[in-house]
């Protein structure tokens, strides 16, 4: 499933007054008063709307904007420039890369991590898999079978085993097989449970151990449905763990899909990767203007 699919339901609904309008019909304030009720139902935070909005109805009131189509253009530019954040320097990487995937249960950690493999596959990577949360039983079986479907090795510890070894010992693979990169499932946690969390750090220095400077990527994944109640969930992990990127999923199945915008607007951080279906390949680089321009299509 494409951008578009994946973002239906936040287009969908109240954002759908504000399109299919005439080319030329002129800006009204009950327009404007649609427009931001429209952002925050789609979950874009309130402080990150009234900037928005401030912005719109001042190119309104200068005469900038004269039309209903001329204020979305301007809309659509406000909202890339939230997404669109400064290139961060290129690192030289030592092989092979470590991603841990990190988030809470049921956030899609262990889905996103097959899918993330796959993708690196596909673009010519040699990824392996390692299914180190050994709190559930369950999350090992269900990588190893995601990693069965899509062709990628995996390195699995015992229920109940230490996660940090699990890491360690799928590095160690990695290098003596010559994979280019690993892709750590951790354990779902709490954001509030401190002990869960200063797991992660412990599960960080034993990858360092095993190569140094690993983790090169920690990616937190945070559900697209649970609207503004994932910043609150980002705010805290970015405290406790070196976060280095987001992904965001389950969009196509949120009208929220407006709280991406938010996540980035107060952590700085980059969306990496979007969640938009179920299947293997339904997981894509977020593209600031694509992400733009279809939740608020050019047209109806």
């Amino acid at each position: 499933m494409g951008i578009e699919g994946g973002l239906a339901r936040t287009r969908g609904g109240f954002l759908a007054r504000l399109f299919g309008r005439k080319p030329d019909e002129p800006v009204t304030q009950e327009w404007l008063d649609t427009l931001e009720e429209g952002l925050l139902r789609a979950d874009l935070s309130v402080s990150l709307v009234d900037s928005v909005m401030l912005q719109v109805r001042d190119i309104v009131r200068d005469g900038k904007a004269k039309t209903v189509p001329n204020v979305l253009d301007a809309l659509r530019e406000a909202l890339v420039a939230v997404l669109t954040l400064p290139a961060a320097a290129p690192l030289t990487v030592s092989r092979p890369r470590v991603v841990l995937v990190v988030g809470v249960n049921g956030s899609g950690k262990t889905t996103t991590a097959a899918k993330l493999a796959k993708r690196l596959r596909d673009a010519g990577e040699t990824p392996l898999l390692a299914a180190a949360d050994t709190f559930r039983a369950a999350a090992i079986d269900q990588l190893e079978t995601w990693a069965q479907r899509i062709g990628v090795p995996v390195v699995s510890g015992r229920p109940d085993g230490d996660p940090a070894a699990v890491v360690f010992d799928a590095i160690n693979a990695a290098i003596a097989r010559g994979n280019s990169v690993v892709v750590a499932d951790t354990a779902g946690r709490l954001h509030t449970k401190g002990q869960l969390m200063e797991e992660l750090g412990k599960i960080a220095r034993v990858a360092a151990r095993a190569r140094a400077g690993a983790p090169d990527e920690v990616l937190l994944v945070l559900d697209g449905t649970q609207g503004q109640n994932a910043i609150v969930q980002a705010r805290e992990f970015t405290k406790t763990a070196a976060v280095t990127g987001l992904v965001v999923t389950k969009l196509d199945g949120t009208a929220k899909g407006g709280a991406v915008f938010a996540i980035v607007d107060e952590l700085r951080l980059p969306v990496r990767w979007l969640g938009v279906g179920e299947k293997a390949d339904d997981l894509t680089p977020l593209d600031p203007r694509a992400f733009v321009d279809a939740m608020l299509p050019r047209s109806a």
